[in-house]
């Protein structure tokens, strides 16, 4: 297997080039919820994607959450204290993101929508450049993957207040879920989702092969152990499941999205 990274348009480019592929099995894509969020955010101006009509749901992998992690300068411990804390401030707080319309944006998005909290966005190109304003103490918050908060958090340099997903992660057992913290669970997913897609047309007997070699490697011990560590965890998914799950996500993001309009772009 060789992994060719193709970066440009927040994923667009990536994706285009697998759903223009032949649908042979060679050509495959590895998505997260990128892909839902972006064709409901810019289901305009990028009318010619349809990830529903240009690919074949072959397998979900895993979920990993995501932590809401603030400034050591910022007054708050619980996410309770934070929407209360930017309520009296004179400015609107600011919080960063991976960039406009990334993953990091959205879940902020939501977190402001079950919360009632105002705060300003502060786009980045990617996260790990928010994060390391966060640590600096530029901009007093963000919501980014667990994997790239852990050491900060571990370290001290920054505070996690809260989790996404329905039970606390492992790797920061201590912080509780945004449910424990009072943040009502909202309709889209605020985890991180891990899939394969194909482009149109793959052969059942293809993306058979596929999903079950999927599922051998998700069973192994060793790759399980090393995921736990990265607080990823399995959650292989059948094509037509993961089609629906792809499907609902579209929607469910269509339907917040249009609710907030152009405010998040």
């Amino acid at each position: 297997m060789v992994v060719e990274n193709r970066p440009g348009g927040g994923g667009y480019v990536a994706w285009s080039h697998v759903a223009s592929s032949e649908p042979d099995g060679y050509t495959l894509l590895l998505a997260e919820n990128a892909l839902a969020i972006s064709q409901a955010l810019y289901k305009k101006s990028k009318s010619n994607f349809d990830p529903v009509a240009q690919y074949d749901a072959v397998t979900g992998i895993a979920v990993s959450p995501s932590a809401l992690i603030v400034a050591n300068d910022l007054p708050v411990r619980t996410v309770a204290e934070l929407v209360a804390h930017a309520r009296t401030v004179p400015q609107k707080l600011n919080f960063a993101s991976a960039g406009i319309g990334s993953v990091s944006h959205l879940n902020f998005e939501v977190f402001k929508d079950r919360t009632g909290m105002e705060a300003v966005h502060v786009p980045y190109k990617g996260g790990g450049q928010a994060i390391q304003d966060v640590v600096a103490g530029h901009v007093p918050m963000t919501i980014s993957s667990v994997q790239a908060t852990k050491g900060v958090v571990e370290s001290g340099q920054v505070r996690a207040l809260a989790v996404t997903g329905t039970a606390r992660s492992p790797a920061m057992p201590d912080v509780p879920t945004m449910q424990e913290a009072g943040v009502p669970p909202p309709d889209v997913e605020l985890r991180f989702w891990f899939a394969i897609f194909g482009p149109k047309g793959l052969p059942e007997a293809v993306k058979g092969k596929l999903a079950q070699a999927v599922a051998t490697v998700m069973g192994d011990a060793a790759v399980r152990l090393r995921l736990a560590k990265l607080d990823i965890m399995p959650d292989v998914v059948a094509g037509p499941a993961l089609q629906a799950k792809l499907e609902g996500e579209i929607r469910n993001w269509t339907r917040f999205i249009d609710a907030k309009g152009k405010q998040l772009v």
